[in-house]
Parts: C-alpha cells; sequence; structure tokens
C-alpha cells in the first residue's frame, strides 16, 4: 500500500504534516511518500513493514509484521513494535514499550514509557530511556546514558 499526498482521507495541514484521520491497517508493505512528518489519528498496523522516507507519528500504536524504517522520527502514543528491526534517522519515543524481533537503532535518543527489548542489539547516538526494562539479545549502546525504571540485560555488553 503505497501512501502519498492523494491518498483517499489524507490532508495538509498549516505547518506541512500531512494527517490521515482514523487507523492504517493493511496486509502488505505500507510505503509513506510524503515530502513531510506523517501523522495518524489512530493506530498503524500491517502484517508485512512500514518504510517511510520523513518521520511518523502515531496517536495510538505502530505494529509491522516485519520491520519499521523512516528517516526521520518514529513517535506513538501507545507501543511501537515489529517482527524485524526499528530504524529510524532520528529518535523513537512511544507512550508504552519498545519490541523488535531483531535490533533497534535511531540516529537520536530511543525512549519508552515502558520496556524497550530488541532480539539484537539496541543502539541510539543519543540517550535510552525506558519507564520498566530494557532487554537485548546482543550489546546496548548510547552516546549519552542508559536509564531505565527497573533492570538493563545485554547479551553482550552495555
Amino acid at each position: 500500500m503505497k501512501i502519498d499526498r492523494n491518498f483517499e482521507g489524507m490532508k495538509q495541514i498549516a505547518n506541512g504534516d500531512y494527517v490521515l484521520e482514523g487507523d492504517l491497517i493493511s496486509e502488505e508493505t505500507i510505503e509513506i511518500d510524503l515530502d513531510d512528518r506523517f501523522v495518524v489519528k489512530g493506530q498503524i498496523q500491517t502484517k508485512k513493514s512500514i518504510v517511510v522516507r520523513l518521520g511518523i507519528t502515531a496517536g495510538c500504536g505502530i505494529t509491522a509484521g516485519w520491520g519499521i524504517k523512516a528517516g526521520e522520527g518514529i513517535k506513538a502514543g501507545e507501543g511501537i513494535k515489529a517482527g524485524c528491526g526499528i530504524k529510524a534517522g532520528e529518535g523513537i519515543k512511544a507512550g508504552c514499550g519498545i519490541k523488535a524481533g531483531c535490533g533497534i537503532k535511531a540516529g537520536c535518543g530511543i525512549e519508552a514509557g515502558c520496556g524497550i527489548k530488541a532480539g539484537d542489539g539496541i543502539e541510539a547516538s543519543e540517550g535510552i530511556k525506558a519507564g520498566e526494562g530494557i532487554k537485548a539479545g546482543d550489546g546496548i549502546k548510547a552516546g549519552d546514558g542508559i536509564k531505565a525504571g527497573c533492570g538493563i540485560k545485554a547479551g553482550d555488553g552495555i
């Protein structure tokens, strides 16, 4: 499913953001090809991947059966979950948890209201912060600090 400025129900607001009211749900890969940030008032869900040229924001959760990749930031009011990896050119932020079957990588910080869990490594050029625990199958690397409300566990080093 390709999302562009002509997608049904899409509107562009004064600050340039593209806004879609309600949910965005698909059985296939969601490819978002917009020249500014994409905001979905509901949830974003697919059994495959989500690919975004710039940033993506959802009022509820973002879920992909495979990976989530954004040129800029990824932000969800609730959780972010991907069967494979999550990668953002800027920050990754979720009101609840962030979970990836493979790795999580952000150009800036990673922040979750609940826990952060990755099958492989977790890497952020800035800080990593979780309201609960942080767990990675491989290493955890942050340019600044690492902070967890509960424990921090890494298969390799921190």
